[in-house]
């Protein structure tokens, strides 16, 4: 009898051991990474589903440093809390698909910050190409704004820029393939329609990358930051 219950328990418990192994194969994961964009924020930690992914993000940085991090996807909860207490600075839902990679840009200031959810398309280019991409989360710059992406020292007053119109929703352009040139790029930002630069940074991506430069103000908001922040997404 002893015998039969021990095998009884046995079997139960492969079968319990089947049916997790079978629920954990069939979920999938969505990848992640955050940008901290909150001008008059103070350094974050960010939680999905109550559980703390990142930590002591000061604003103007991103995390991970490079690549992203696997979460669950489906229906989740992004929370922004002050670095090391309880204090809420934004909660946000978002729908995450599998296999997916995604953006979340952190903005606005603290009374009023917003999570926009950025889906990424980090496909190589074709061979001999670079890419580049904008997304646009500064208060305090133009509503809308063009990017040229165009050899340094390059005078724009006759060039039709690869990025026009973006506006300054946290929104993001399409992805810009450009043929690699050794000597890199100058990113112009300018205001919609108009040719005065407004941010003019060089960039010397290896070939067969691709880049995502995230306008946003400075610290304390009030203007927008000469300087973009520059993720790495591939390369």
């Amino acid at each position: 009898m002893f015998r039969l219950l021990k095998a009884l328990s046995l079997t139960l418990a492969l079968a319990s051991l089947s049916f997790f192994t079978a629920s954990c194969g069939s979920s999938s994961s969505a990848q992640i990474r955050v940008v901290h964009a909150i001008s008059d924020g103070q350094a974050l930690d960010v939680e999905l589903n109550g559980t703390k992914i990142f930590t002591d993000m000061p604003f103007d940085s991103f995390q991970p440093s490079s690549g992203y991090t696997k979460v669950a996807s489906g229906s989740d909860t992004i929370l922004a809390l002050d670095t090391g207490t309880t204090t809420q600075v934004l909660s946000s839902s978002a729908s995450l698909g599998g296999s997916a990679q995604y953006t979340v840009v952190l903005s606005g200031f603290q009374a009023n910050a917003s999570a926009a959810l950025i889906t990424d398309t980090n496909t190589a280019p074709a061979s001999g190409n670079i890419a580049f991409r904008i997304i646009d989360a500064s208060l305090a710059g133009p509503g809308t704004v063009d990017a040229y992406i165009v050899p340094p020292g390059t005078d724009i007053t006759n060039v039709t820029p690869q990025i026009s119109a973006l506006s300054s929703n946290t929104q993001a352009s399409a992805y810009v393939p450009i043929a690699f040139a050794t000597g890199g790029y100058a990113v112009i930002v300018t205001a919609n329609g108009n040719k005065t630069p407004i941010i003019n940074q060089t960039y010397i991506p290896p070939t067969g990358s691709i880049r995502t430069l995230v306008l946003l103000d400075i610290q304390g908001g009030g203007a927008i930051s000469q300087f973009p922040l520059e993720l790495s997404d591939l390369n």
